[in-house]
């Protein structure tokens, strides 16, 4: 199993549950590789960064749900399907300095998941913020609070504005979601900092087409904008990100934005699988 994610670890989990007496006896062995000990129940991101539940809630240890499952944190690096081989690096690899160990396999189930969907935006791979996993989601929340201190504390009105101005590019589930959920939390911390007022804080949503949340629907879509403006959240459709180079985003409408935060959540892409698997 190449990968431990939602679609990894549930198939991992049917196939310990119906090979059961097979694994008991040790006649049949599922190894999952992945390059995290957990998977991530990603809709949850957004409540991690503002703070409404723990990060703990939002990570499934799979050693404690696949618990007849052998689980290698690492990366498979080749397939050979012919031999029906696999070449993979782990932690102890690494360690040990051998690069890559060869294991061979009957079945192989591939579900590397997915990785951010980036454009060549100039200075996106600088000063962009993803918003993928656990780790970026902790990282933005204590970000968006370490740009309330730097506007508390400075005497400077252009740095003050700056990091008080959060763009977001893409109007899915995950920006709209994040963005919200983080204007929630700057919000209610405002109250503490006796220089910064909730109406201060700048928050700005691009969206390349003409809608938001094209999952819910065109209704639900113009709802979602209107109780986001309502809450003072600049919605920006067909628009895109130019450039954020010098902190500056640039809008397609030729808007100049200095900000200090540029949050990416345009889309997803299979994960790249780099070098390809060898095919017979």
């Amino acid at each position: 199993m190449v990968g431990g994610g939602y679609v990894g670890m549930y198939t991992a989990l049917r196939l310990q549950r119906q090979l059961g007496a097979e694994l008991r006896a040790g006649t049949a062995e599922i190894v999952v590789v992945t390059p995290e000990p957990y998977m991530t129940y990603q809709p949850f991101l957004p409540e991690a960064a503002a703070g409404s539940i723990s990060p703990r809630h939002v990570v499934v240890p799979l050693r404690r749900v696949l618990d007849r499952c052998r689980v290698l944190i690492g990366e498979v690096r080749s397939v050979d399907h012919a031999k029906r081989t696999a070449t993979l690096s782990t932690l102890a690899t690494e360690e040990e300095g051998a690069g890559a160990v060869e294991m061979t396999y009957d079945e192989l189930v591939i579900a590397p998941g997915s990785v951010s969907r980036t454009l060549p935006v100039p200075g996106l791979a600088d000063h962009g913020i993803g918003f993928k996993t656990v780790e970026e989601a902790i990282g933005l929340r204590n970000h968006v609070i370490e740009q309330m201190d730097i506007a508390s504390s400075t005497r400077d009105p252009a740095l003050r504005d700056a990091a008080l101005t959060f763009v977001f590019v893409g109007g899915g589930y995950a920006g709209v979601e994040a963005l919200a959920e983080l204007e929630d939390m700057a919000r209610y911390t405002a109250r503490y900092y006796h220089n910064v007022k909730p109406e201060d804080l700048r928050w700005v949503l691009v969206e390349a087409s003409d809608r938001i949340l094209p999952e819910v629907g065109e209704e639900m879509g113009r709802y979602a904008i209107r109780e986001l403006r309502g809450r003072n959240i600049d919605v920006r459709l067909e628009t895109r990100l130019e450039s954020c180079e010098d902190r500056v985003a640039v809008l397609s409408d030729g808007t100049r934005l200095p900000t200090r935060t540029v949050v990416w959540t345009a889309g997803v892409k299979p994960a790249p699988s780099s070098p390809p698997p060898t095919c017979p």
